[in-house]
């Protein structure tokens, strides 16, 4: 589905992704794992078109995107799910969905994505009249994930979560992205709790210092002893 080949970013003068192959085909849940400052979240953003190569390309179901803007890269089905969530405090639930589908013109569809977040997530119907900034955390990042499913996407990025969220949260948010995937979206996710990441994925790729160092199956990646040493805590 996406195809990165040689992609090089900076971050002003600072060499932040140095070469990036990576590939997530259609169906899957694919990890990124590594230490903060790795690049992780520097290829979401790459991929979004946040950030611009300068070096590399970047093909989303054979198109070259490397230099698209991200407007146009939503369009095309690419939805991100921001680390932090940052989702509007000032509107409510229901506004803040209703915003994930700024592009959808077709009523019937909206209604149909909001009828979707709800199964998702009840705790969003429930909440549908509540302002976001009153939300519990948990509860925010149920409302990122659903904001972003809002567009429809083909591919959903995923950044960090799991962050800050209580075990049964988290154990809520690994079943939604289950599920998510079961439907028909491909998900590339950026985890810092690797044994969550790789226990869901079908593939993951361990960055250190914006270069990919590990590539295998979650299951394979699990019991690497270098991948357990540095990252499970084994």
């Amino acid at each position: 589905m996406i195809e990165l080949s040689g992609i090089e970013v900076y971050y002003g003068r600072v060499y932040a992704l140095k070469g990036i192959d990576l590939t997530v085909n259609e169906g899957e849940i694919v990890s990124l794992i590594g230490a903060n400052g790795a690049g992780k979240t520097t290829i979401l953003n790459t991929i979004s078109g946040l950030l611009r190569p300068v070096a590399g390309t970047i093909r989303f179901r054979g198109e070259d995107i490397s230099r698209t803007e991200p407007h146009r890269i939503l369009s095309l089905g690419i939805a991100q799910v921001p680390e932090g969530r940052n989702i509007f405090p000032d509107m409510t639930v229901r506004e803040n969905l209703l915003l994930g589908a700024y592009q959808v013109r077709d009523e019937h569809v909206i209604r149909k994505r909001l009828e979707q977040a709800h199964a998702l997530f009840p705790r969003l119907a429930e909440r549908r009249g509540q302002l976001g900034g009153t939300l519990s955390g948990g509860e925010q990042q149920m409302l990122a994930i659903c904001r972003g499913l809002m567009s429809g996407p083909r591919l959903l990025l995923l950044d960090e979560p799991s962050l800050g969220l209580a075990p049964l949260i988290i154990k809520q948010v690994v079943e939604a992205i289950r599920s998510i995937n079961a439907g028909g979206t491909t998900v590339l996710l950026v985890e810092q709790n690797a044994r969550m990441a790789l226990r869901i994925s079908h593939r993951g790729y361990v960055l250190e210092t914006g270069k990919v160092v590990l590539a295998d199956t979650g299951a394979r990646l699990l019991e690497n002893d270098q991948v357990r040493a540095a990252y499970l805590g084994q």
